[in-house]
């Protein structure tokens, strides 16, 4: 060997076999982690078909989420009412559209095969099942409340009777649960709401100066008009026409609402005056008594009488009378609404 060459030094079988467990190590890695990425992307294309597939519900059904119920309660829920079959799968899939926060309480009604992903849309949605109240025109408010009271898809207890006419009659929905004061303060805000926007489209020369005032005339309006809806501008005109006279209003529902209801007693206007209720002075609602405007609503009165009250039909009629067909005659005398009466009652008599 020449003096110049180096001899190289002899490769260790011990440092051979190390990097031969190394590699083995790495390779067995890298296999563990695709392997485990493999899985995974089985187990999501799998959980993804279940969660997207036709679910295993047969017939319609309703279901009732509680308000604070958390992801793995609705999935229970859903689980024990035949919705889904597979919770985990539900659950993992409502995390992956990051909504398990945003599943909202209430009824359901899913339909048959329904899947987990439309399930968890729809409780997203919050389409749950609406129920509905409606309160005629023409009630009172103690009337209204009982109607209320009685349902038992509402909770909780009626809140202190508020005054006539601040409720508007009209068909509420509701969900199963929902308070019975919270149809009230819906009553209450809808027909605030409509009076404030009539009030300011009202015709500028009617003799009222307060809402208020609107309120009650539009509630006398309510009482004496029936299915004739064409006839309260007049109703409300010749109202009017008698107030700028300085005469009595003097009109029948007056008399049985400060006789019976604003007393807290139960008697409905059917047109049955007697004459000890005419005449009984000590009503403070007896427009054939009081002068002007009584001193608060007779009931709560809906749109178009509102409407009427604020904005009258021309006419010089200073006096109405009921047909007998549902309807009323106007007349300008009381002359002429003497005659009319007296051919109304020979009428009657006749066909009685």
């Amino acid at each position: 060997m020449s003096e110049l060459e180096l001899e190289k030094p002899a490769r260790s079988k011990r440092s051979k076999a190390s990097r031969n467990a190394f590699i083995f190590v790495a390779n067995l890695f890298v296999s563990g982690a695709f392997l485990a990425v493999l899985l995974a992307s089985v187990a999501a294309f799998w959980g993804k078909g279940v969660f997207e597939d036709q679910g295993p519900l047969a017939a319609e059904k309703t279901i009732v989420v509680n308000k604070g119920s958390d992801l793995s309660t609705i999935a229970r829920v859903l689980e024990s009412g035949g919705i889904i079959n597979n919770p985990m799968v539900f659950n993992l899939g409502v995390r992956a559209n990051g909504n398990q926060n945003k599943l909202k309480a209430g009824e359901y009604a899913f339909d048959p095969g329904i899947s987990m992903k439309a399930g968890m849309e729809q409780l997203v949605s919050g389409r749950s099942i609406q129920y509905a109240v409606t309160i005629p025109e023409g009630w009172t408010t103690r009337k209204a409340y009982k109607r209320i009271a009685a349902s038992d898809l509402l909770t909780g207890e009626m809140p202190l009777l508020v005054d006539e006419g601040t409720l508007r009659p009209e068909t509420y929905s509701f969900e199963r649960g929902a308070t019975r004061a919270q149809v009230v303060n819906q009553m209450i805000d809808a027909q605030t709401k409509l009076v404030d926007n009539i009030w300011e489209g009202r015709e500028p020369n009617i003799p009222l100066t307060t809402k208020r005032q609107l309120v009650i005339l539009a509630s006398l309006i309510e009482m004496e008009t029936g299915p004739k809806a064409e006839e309260r501008g007049k109703v409300a005109q010749v109202f009017y026409n008698r107030l700028r006279q300085g005469w009595r209003l003097e009109t029948d529902p007056t008399i049985l609402y400060g006789l019976y209801n604003a007393r807290g007693k139960e008697r409905e206007f059917e047109g049955g005056i007697r004459k000890s209720e005419k005449q009984d002075r000590s009503n403070t609602y007896n427009t054939y008594f009081i002068e002007g405007l009584p001193p608060g609503p007779i009931t709560n009165p809906g749109k178009a009488a509102l409407e009427a009250a604020a904005n009258p039909t021309p006419t010089d009629a200073m006096f109405f009378v009921a047909d007998g067909t549902g309807g009323h005659a106007f007349t300008k005398t009381l002359d002429e609404h003497n005659k009319y009466v007296a051919e109304l009652r020979k009428r009657e008599a006749e066909q009685a």
